[in-house]
C-alpha cells in the first residue's frame, strides 16, 4: 500500500512537472540568504520566493553589512512572524526554511533573542549517553519548529580523526572517530528531528574531518589526508538521510581537477553510483572562498548542477560586496540550459527529488 502511495506522489509530481516554466523548476533549485526580519508581500525575498517559485532560504542572526542590526532573527515571535510570511509567499507552503542549528559555536538560535541558546557541542553531547542525548536532541527540534524552521542543516557526520583540525575538531563538531558511534548518534539526531517535522542535511560529504584547512577562506586540499573510512557514515545512513551537504574540499585521488561540490566524479559517481545514495544533494554555501575566488558564477552554477547537485545554496552572508539575486541566479541557469551547457534532464532530476522531500514535510 505504501509503495502505491509513494508512486503515485512521484507520478503526481511528474505530470506537475511537465507544465512547469524552465525558471519555475530553476527556482526550486535554490536556497538563498537575504536580508531582513520580516517578508511582507511587497518584500523581494516575497517577490522572489511568488516569481521564481524558490525552493528554500536560508536563516541567519549575524548581519555582516550592519553589525548593530540583526540579518533575519532578532526574537523568538519575529522569527515564528516571519517563517509564516514566508510561507505565504509560497506557492505549496512547503518552502525549505533552514538554518545551521548544531549545538555549541554552530546555533543561530541564541539565548539574547529568546531562544534556549545552550545546546552543547556534538563532542559532548557523545559524552553522556544516548538517554540524555535524545533529550537533548528532542528540545532543539521541537524549538526548530515552534517557530516554523523546518530544515536544519546538520548534524555533522565527519569524523573526527584529525586533532589538528579546528573546524570540526577544534570546535567539538564531531560524534567522534569512529563510524559506527557517529551514525548511532546521528541517527538519534535526525530521529529528534523527524519527530517534530524537520528535515536534516549530513555533512560534509565527503568527509571534513581529516582537513587542516577552511573552505570558508580558500581552497583546501586534503588529498594527503582524507581517509576511505570518512564515507562510512554515508553508507550506513544513505537510505535515511532526507539531504547530503557537499564540502567544496578537494582532493586529487578523488577528482584531480574539481573540489567534491563541483566534481561529478564526487557527486555522481561516488556517492550517487558507488555509495547508492538517492536523496537530495546540496552544496556548502557556493560563496565560500574555495569556490568564489576560483571559479565565476557562470562556472559554479553549471559545474555544480552538471556534478549531481540538486540543491544550491547561496548564503548572502560572507562578503556584503558578493551578493547574488535569486534573479541573477535563475537567469544564469536558464541561459546554460538554453544554450545546452546544463542538460534540462539535469533540471528535471533536481526538481523531482526536491519535491520528493518536501513531501516528507508534515
Amino acid at each position: 500500500m505504501m509503495r502505491r502511495i509513494v508512486v503515485g506522489a512521484v507520478f503526481a509530481i511528474s505530470i506537475l512537472s511537465a507544465g512547469m516554466p524552465l525558471e519555475q523548476k530553476i527556482g526550486q533549485m535554490l536556497m538563498v540568504g537575504f536580508h531582513g526580519t520580516s517578508a511582507k508581500p511587497g518584500s523581494q525575498i516575497c517577490k522572489d520566493i511568488r516569481q521564481y517559485n524558490l525552493g528554500a532560504v536560508i536563516l541567519f542572526d549575524y548581519n555582516p553589512v550592519d553589525k548593530t542590526k540583526p540579518k533575519n532573527i532578532s526574537s523568538k515571535a519575529q522569527v515564528a512572524r516571519l517563517t509564516k510570511e514566508l510561507q505565504a509567499c509560497s506557492r505549496d507552503g512547503k518552502l525549505l526554511i533552514a538554518v545551521d542549528q548544531e549545538g555549541g559555536r554552530v546555533q543561530r538560535l541564541k539565548s539574547r533573542y529568546g531562544f534556549y541558546g545552550k545546546f552543547p557541542k556534538a563532542a559532548d553531547v557523545a559524552k553522556n549517553g544516548t538517554g540524555q542525548m535524545r533529550q537533548t536532541y528532542e528540545m532543539m527540534a521541537k524549538e526548530l519548529r515552534s517557530v516554523g524552521i523546518n530544515y536544519d542543516l546538520a548534524p555533522v557526520v565527519d569524523l573526527d580523526i584529525n586533532p589538528k583540525n579546528h573546524v570540526i575538531h577544534g570546535l567539538g563538531r564531531s560524534f567522534g572517530r569512529d563510524p559506527q558511534t557517529v551514525q548511532k548518534y546521528a541517527s538519534v539526531f535526525m530521529d529528534a528531528m523527524h519527530r517534530y517535522g524537520v528535515l536534516t542535511a549530513l555533512k560534509h560529504f565527503p568527509g571534513h574531518g581529516s582537513s587542516v584547512g577552511d573552505t570558508h577562506k580558500g581552497f583546501v586540499d586534503v588529498t594527503n589526508l582524507w581517509k576511505p573510512v570518512e564515507l562510512e557514515p554515508y553508507k550506513l545512513l544513505k537510505t535515511k538521510a532526507d539531504t547530503v551537504m557537499v564540502a567544496h574540499v578537494f582532493n586529487r585521488h578523488l577528482d584531480a581537477v574539481y573540489p567534491a561540490t563541483l566534481s561529478q566524479k564526487t557527486v555522481s559517481g561516488l556517492l550517487r553510483k558507488k555509495l547508492g545514495y538517492r536523496g537530495v544533494v546540496i552544496t556548502d554555501d557556493l560563496q565560500m572562498g574555495a569556490i568564489s575566488q576560483k571559479y565565476s558564477l557562470r562556472q559554479t552554477l553549471a559545474l555544480a548542477i552538471n556534478a549531481g547537485d540538486d540543491l544550491l545554496l547561496f548564503g548572502n552572508q560572507l562578503d556584503p560586496k558578493k551578493v547574488v539575486t535569486t534573479e541573477k541566479l535563475v537567469k544564469t541557469v536558464a541561459l546554460l540550459v538554453k544554450e545546452g551547457t546544463v542538460p534540462m534532464k539535469r533540471i528535471d532530476q533536481a526538481y523531482m527529488r526536491i519535491q520528493k522531500l518536501k513531501s516528507k514535510l508534515p
